[in-house]
């Protein structure tokens, strides 16, 4: 049983809300202003809160009989019959509870405004995934995903560490390239989906506009978001260029298999490029570091 319940946790994805977490706390190092507890705080609320949203996506696809046996994805212990539905419900708002638990212990690190914030965090987790307008099944997925694992994270986890809003215009590029390149790993799964999805009525970016339009995104988010963050690798040491460079060899190689690739062929591509991002962000704070 505990294996059905680690594999709901779908492991491979959870480098996404880490990366983000992992691009704030270089920001603000290069910033003078890291400190650990908060950041230590962010990443915990940032796993937890993505755990929360896989569970929730895996509970109410099969409330809404999107998900069906033997599907090509990664395996659904609620679909197969290997965790009861009502047991996955508990434990999606088990786990909303300790992100929200953690999520008040950064209060103490910020202003109370910040509860809206966690809370638009804890709502979109499930909004992704149910509620009268789903998010992910009327293509608004891979926007949602540049917000929430993008934009938010690397933003409030320098800001909860520094204090200020500093350098800004560095921190928002910063933010939408790690969302672009989170984006990615959701196209990659829809890619895998595509037909599934389309069966069921779930409108993914995929679904509407098709394989080979969603391919070319892939390849143009990745090479966007090094070119966005232009601002801040000409503020690093010359060195760092090789960050950007090691990326695109990396995601050009995996975007070239991705195309060739389908069904089942495709959770390792997912996997590796969730890696990839993870790659690239920790690189990014080791730059920062030096």
């Amino acid at each position: 049983m505990a294996r059905e319940w680690i594999e709901a946790m779908r492991l491979r994805t959870l480098p996404v809300s880490i990366a983000g977490v992992l691009a704030g706390c270089g920001c603000a190092i290069w910033q003078d202003s890291f400190s650990p507890i908060p950041a230590l705080l962010c990443l915990m609320f940032a796993i937890s809160a993505q755990i929360a949203s896989n569970f929730a996506n895996e509970y109410y696809d099969f409330k809404n009989g999107i998900d069906k046996k033997g599907r090509e994805g990664f395996r659904r212990g609620v679909t197969e019959g290997d965790i009861t539905p009502e047991d996955m419900k508990h434990a999606t708002f088990i786990m909303l509870g300790i992100a929200a638990l953690i999520g008040c212990s950064l209060l103490l690190y910020g202003d109370i405004w910040l509860i809206a914030v966690g809370c638009a965090i804890l709502i979109f987790a499930l909004a992704y995934s149910t509620g009268i307008y789903p998010l992910s099944h009327h293509g608004l997925g891979d926007v949602t995903v540049v917000v929430f694992f993008g934009i938010i994270p690397v933003t409030f986890t320098c800001y909860l560490q520094t204090g200020e809003w500093n350098e800004l215009p560095i921190l928002l590029t910063t933010s939408v390239a790690i969302g672009l390149l989170a984006a990615n790993v959701l196209i990659v799964n829809n890619y895998r989906d595509m037909e599934d999805d389309k069966a069921v009525g779930k409108h993914t970016t995929v679904v509407l506009f098709g394989r080979k339009v969603m391919g070319f995104v892939y390849l143009i988010s990745g090479t966007f978001a090094m070119i966005i963050m232009t601002p801040l690798w000409i503020k690093l040491p010359l060195w760092t260029l090789l960050i950007p460079s090691i990326f695109l060899i990396l995601h050009v190689a995996t975007w070239r298999k991705v195309i060739c690739s389908q069904g089942a062929a495709l959770n390792p591509l997912l996997g590796r490029t969730a890696i990839n991002l993870f790659l690239f962000a920790f690189m990014l704070l080791i730059a920062c570091v030096v």
